[in-house]
C-alpha cells in the first residue's frame, strides 16, 4: 500500500509518516519499481500501535522503546504519565479558575483584565502584607472579583488579612453571599467558621437567612459565631446559644452584651429573661454559672427579670445573692 493510501486509511498525514520513517519508528518494508514507499499489513498495524501509545501522552522516543525494546516495562512509564497528567489537569484547572474569576469581574477592556490578573496574583502571594493590600485595592479598583475574594476569605489564616478580606466582601454587596453559602457546606469546620464570619459583616436578608441556618451546625464554635452575628439583627433564634455561652463561660461577656442589645425590644426582653430563668432552674447549673446568669439578668428590663432577681437575692450561694441584691438596688434608684 502506497503512502497516500496509508495516510487516508490511518488518519496519519503523509508528512508524519515520512517523519516516522526518518526516526526509524516505522519503515515501509518495500519499495515500488518507481521507488515509492510501500507499506505492508504489519507496517500499518505498527502505525496504529504508535498512534495508540501517543494518545496516552508518550513521546515518540518512548513509543519507539515500547515497541522495539523487549526488556521495556510499561509500569513505571505509565505511573509517570499519570503524575504528569494530574499536574497538567491541576494547571489547567487553576487557569480555568483564574479565567472564571476575571470573567466574573466583567472587565470592560484589557486594562481591567490586567488589573484583575495583578489582583489575583497578589491574593495568592506568600506575603500577608501583599494579600492585605490586594484586598484593599479590590474595592478601590472598581468591580471586585468577588469569587476570588470569597475563596481568599475562606482560606486565609492571618487574622488581620482575613478581617480585611471580610471588609472587602462587605463592600462588594451581596454578590458573595451565594459563594459563602457553599463555604457553609464545606467539610472543614474552620472553613465554615470563616464563612460565618464573612456573612456576619454582610447586612442583607440573604446573609441573615444563612446565619440562621448556621445555628444548627454541629460545630459549637461556629454556632456561637452565628449567634453573636445574629443578635444585632434582632433574631430571637440566637438567644438559646447566647445563654449557653454564658453558662459555659465561653465569650460570656460578649454573649451577655448581645442579649442586652436584643432586650431593647420589650417582647424580646421577656423572651430572654424567660430563657435565663429556665437555665437557672436547672439542677446542672452550678454557682459560678448562676452568678454569670444573674449578671446577664441585670441588663434585661421587664417584670420577668425583676422577679428572677428578687428570687436570686435569696439564693443559697452568697455571691449570687449579693449580686442580685446589688442589681435590684440599682434598679430601684433608676426608677
Amino acid at each position: 500500500m502506497l503512502i497516500g493510501e496509508v495516510a487516508r486509511r490511518s488518519g496519519v498525514s503523509a508528512r508524519m509518516l515520512r517523519h516516522y520513517d526518518s526516526l526509524g519508528l516505522v519503515r515501509p518494508t518495500g519499495r515500488t519499481v518507481g521507488g515509492y514507499r510501500e507499506y505492508s499489513g504489519e507496517d500499518i498495524r505498527r502505525i496504529f500501535h504508535i498512534e495508540s501509545l501517543r494518545s496516552l501522552g508518550l513521546s515518540l522516543r518512548d513509543v519507539k522503546r515500547a515497541l522495539d525494546d523487549p526488556a521495556f516495562t510499561p509500569a513505571d512509564l505509565v505511573a509517570d504519565l499519570i503524575e504528569q497528567t494530574r499536574a497538567r489537569i491541576a494547571r489547567e484547572t487553576e487557569l480555568l479558575t483564574q479565567l472564571r474569576r476575571i470573567d466574573a469581574a466583567e472587565p470592560l477592556d484589557w486594562t481591567d483584565v490586567l488589573q484583575a490578573v495583578a489582583l489575583l496574583q497578589a491574593l495568592g502571594s506568600d506575603s500577608a502584607g501583599k494579600r492585605q493590600r490586594a484586598a484593599l485595592s479590590a474595592v478601590r479598583a472598581g468591580p471586585a472579583p468577588v469569587e476570588a475574594l470569597v475563596e481568599a476569605a475562606l482560606t486565609e489564616t492571618d487574622p488581620v488579612v482575613a478581617g480585611t478580606l471580610r471588609w472587602a466582601l462587605a463592600q462588594a454587596g451581596d454578590g458573595g453571599v451565594a459563594l459563602l453559602a457553599e463555604g457553609l457546606r464545606a467539610p472543614a469546620a474552620e472553613v465554615r467558621k470563616r464563612a460565618v464570619q464573612a456573612l456576619a459583616e454582610i447586612r442583607t436578608a440573604e446573609a441573615t437567612v444563612l446565619l440562621r441556618g448556621a445555628l444548627t451546625d454541629p460545630d459549637e464554635v461556629l454556632r456561637r459565631y452565628a449567634a453573636l452575628a445574629l443578635a444585632p439583627r434582632g433574631v430571637a433564634e440566637a438567644v438559646p446559644t447566647l445563654i449557653d455561652m454564658i453558662v459555659r463561660e465561653t465569650s460570656d461577656a460578649d454573649a451577655a452584651d448581645a442579649l442586652s442589645a436584643l432586650a431593647d425590644d420589650p417582647p424580646m426582653a421577656e423572651l430572654i429573661a424567660a430563657g435565663l430563668v429556665d437555665q437557672l432552674a436547672r439542677d446542672t447549673t452550678g454557682p459560678a454559672a448562676r452568678q454569670r446568669l444573674t449578671q446577664a439578668l441585670a441588663d434585661i428590663p421587664g417584670d420577668t427579670a425583676a422577679r428572677a432577681l428578687t428570687e436570686l437575692s435569696r439564693d443559697d450561694d452568697r455571691a449570687v445573692a449579693l449580686t442580685a441584691t446589688y442589681v435590684l438596688t440599682l434598679r430601684a434608684r433608676q426608677r
